[in-house]
């Protein structure tokens, strides 16, 4: 194996967009993946991929490797929720400024168009192979194949293979390796809005469609097709309505029209696909190192996160930016040099976009349809609008731009507890538009300096 050969465990999108930024490093890629080639089969997302959400940080990975024109077509721009409450009426609230949005992008088609490009710029893909183990100590990977075990020796290994990574099953057999796991109370289900008889979106597409319940909620995102995938997410068991208490059609019908009628009525298939998709668990995996000798974990087999910020995918890609830079930086001889100064860079911000992802299940849950809720969002963007540079929301400082999501985190937080002090004016929805903006600005001109 040449010394320069780069071994990359996991052909989704971060293993593949990997691959990319590698090879224009001049290096040789060589890719093995668990599952058979999508491409020899028809695509089948088996009934369990949240539809991704494309936003910054993510388009400028992209953009990096030359590929937003390529991946645009694919993508539906969301310019903000809209909000479904229970009678059918909707309330839109945007994301961020006027022309800011994140884009709806299905997964299947997307990895095959990066592993594509991966294998044009001549990153090798290997199907089939499953990684059993890696010895760390003999510097070498067993895979398991339909034609039988394969052990490899490769110089440098990357760990893209996802929230069940098998690159950290190995280093979980080590030493001193922290590791914590939670799986939420909720599972998820996909359902589809079809195209309507006309052929056109059964919804406006320019929007991701929300229906909080309080303890659950139905999301929708457009896709190219005008059809929607919609993701239902209950509690397992131990609530009025979660998984366990919908047994059969009626228990179906009853939940749907009782709490997402409008949504009820467009959904031509949801007895077939509720019965026939399966019930998906929902996982945060925190773990450190993420460096084993000149083994590295990156994406979800370092930080899975749970999907309600819309960043792990977004996340996972700018890994890739950021270990690029520090390849550009440092060279292609000295990985342990490059891995260590990446998960010591990386790993604070990681931690602080998992706990975001949690706090925000919680606010899209319960908060979005509360009408003070809505007020807060306004009063945020009216600051955003008159102080933009003082006054940053943390959506649009995670969603919509470069800032670290350990600042951005901290930041928010500020944020959080000026605000809190602000909706705690019982005249608040009759004053809001009478506010003394500028003395909120300097409480937070305040706490920043504190």
């Amino acid at each position: 194996m040449k010394n320069n050969t780069i071994t990359i465990l996991g052909a989704g999108l971060i293993g593949s967009l990997m691959a990319i930024y590698l090879k224009r490093q001049g290096l040789d890629v060589q890719i093995y993946d668990k599952r058979p080639d999508k491409r020899k089969t028809p695509y089948d997302e088996g009934g369990r991929s949240i539809n991704m959400a494309l936003s910054h940080r993510g388009w400028k990975s992209l953009e990096q490797v030359g590929l937003k024109d390529k991946v645009l077509p694919l993508a539906i721009p969301m310019y903000g929720r809209k909000v479904h409450d229970e009678h059918g009426g909707t309330t839109f609230i945007p994301y961020g400024k006027a022309n800011q949005a994140i884009y709806s992008i299905s997964r299947g088609k997307f990895n095959q168009l990066l592993a594509e490009e991966a294998e044009q710029l001549g990153a090798q893909i290997h199907f089939d192979h499953k990684c059993s183990e890696v010895d760390f100590r003999k510097h070498e990977i067993t895979f398991e194949t339909p034609s039988g075990i394969e052990k490899l020796s490769p110089k440098v290994i990357i760990g893209a293979d996802g929230a069940y990574s098998a690159l950290r099953m190995s280093m979980q057999k080590q030493i001193r390796f922290n590791y914590r796991q939670e799986y939420i109370s909720h599972g998820y289900k996909e359902l589809t809005i079809p195209p309507t008889a006309q052929g056109e979106f059964a919804m406006d597409p320019n929007a991701l469609h929300i229906w909080p319940r309080g303890k659950f909620m139905l999301i929708a995102l457009p896709n190219p097709d005008k059809s929607f995938t919609c993701t239902l997410f209950l509690p397992f068991e131990g609530t009025k309505v979660c998984f366990e208490k919908i047994q059969d059609s009626q228990d179906l019908d009853t939940v749907f029209r009782a709490y997402f009628d409008d949504a009820y009525q467009l959904m031509p298939d949801l007895k077939t696909e509720f019965f026939k998709n399966p019930t998906s668990a929902l996982i945060n995996v925190e773990c450190y190192p993420w460096v084993q000798g000149n083994s590295l974990l990156i994406g979800d087999a370092s930080h899975a996160m749970v999907p309600f910020y819309g960043q792990g995918m977004n996340c996972g890609f700018e890994d890739c930016y950021i270990l690029n830079q520090l390849i550009e930086k440092l060279g292609t001889n000295s990985w342990d040099l490059v891995f260590e100064k990446f998960q010591k860079k990386r790993k604070p911000d990681t931690d602080a976009i998992c706990q975001l992802a949690m706090e925000n299940f919680i606010e899209m849950r319960d908060s979005v349809a509360d009408p003070k809720f809505q007020l807060r969002k306004k009063i945020e963007a009216k600051l955003h609008e008159l102080y933009p540079k003082e006054w940053i929301p943390l959506y649009s400082m995670v969603t919509f731009s470069d800032m670290s999501y350990t600042e951005a985190y901290a930041q928010g937080k500020l944020q959080e507890s000026i605000m809190d002090r602000v909706m705690a004016d019982p005249l608040i929805t009759e004053n809001w538009k009478n506010l003394d903006y500028e003395d909120i600005i300097n409480q937070m001109e305040t706490a920043k300096a504190v």
